[in-house]
């Protein structure tokens, strides 16, 4: 994730997902990747345009209800999906949940249609740009799990600002999870790993859920690998899992 100011508008072809008005964060990495396959274009064309969640005019919240039909039970977000298998393989164990996923990356988007398509998952919206935009429309104490998995660790110390895990941001968070809903963080960048632990710990609204000395260097029971999981795995580092539950205000 990037930080606030001017940039670039999602690609032609994407679905308009945001007001006019609406103000457009720099977001720093990559939007584009290799040409997509024809394949995948078409479910960009086809498919995304009937899964892709709209903003609604600055200042109102997001329908939930009408996004999926009906009031979900239950909504669980996750913040840069990468290329998908993770919340492919969350929505498809957890049928009755209702799923965001907010992605800039055209090519993880289309990969996350692609496992959509393959599955018959019906339980996922995508939110096709910068999740930073996507917050404020969220109504409050909607969220029940907050995913941010190995997001870019901005290692230099100029670029630290960049970071998603920020004292705003949590603030954010903090307005839309219910009391009780979880926050998961993973990472393999020693620096991002100390930060975002050290943004949260010092945060009122987040309890970290550590239940001893080394369980954090553990996924949890029902996680679902993701692909740069299995690169970091196999380069030799050691992922971080950390877990926060929303305290009950006062």
């Amino acid at each position: 994730m990037g930080a606030a100011g001017s940039g670039p508008q999602p690609e032609v072809g994407l679905p308009l997902t945001r007001p006019a008005d609406a103000p457009t964060p720099t977001f720093y990495g990559r939007r584009h990747g290799r040409k997509l396959r024809p394949g995948r274009r078409t479910l960009l064309d086809e498919r995304l345009p009937r899964l892709a969640v709209t903003l609604p005019a600055t200042g109102e919240e997001l329908d939930l209800a009408r996004l999926f039909g009906a009031p979900p039970p239950a909504l669980w977000l996750e913040i840069g999906f990468g290329a998908g298998e993770h919340l492919a393989a969350q929505a498809a164990s957890h049928p009755g949940i209702a799923f965001i996923g907010a992605e800039v990356f055209v090519n993880g988007i289309a990969s996350l249609l692609d496992h959509l398509d393959r599955r018959g998952l019906s339980n996922v919206r995508l939110f096709p740009d910068d999740a930073r935009l996507l917050l404020p429309a969220l109504p409050a104490a909607s969220l029940d799990r907050v995913f941010l998995l190995f997001p870019d660790p901005w290692p230099k110390h100029r670029h630290a600002a960049r970071r998603f895990v920020c004292r705003a941001n949590l603030d954010r968070l903090a307005r839309l999870m219910r009391p009780g809903a979880e926050l998961r963080i993973a990472s393999d960048d020693p620096g991002h790993i100390a930060w975002a632990l050290g943004q949260a710990l010092a945060h009122p609204a987040f309890a970290w859920l550590a239940r001893s000395a080394d369980d954090w260097r553990h996924p949890p029971p029902d996680w679902a690998a993701t692909r740069y999981e299995g690169k970091a795995l196999a380069a030799g580092r050691r992922p971080a899992y950390l877990r926060f539950r929303r305290r009950r205000p006062g």
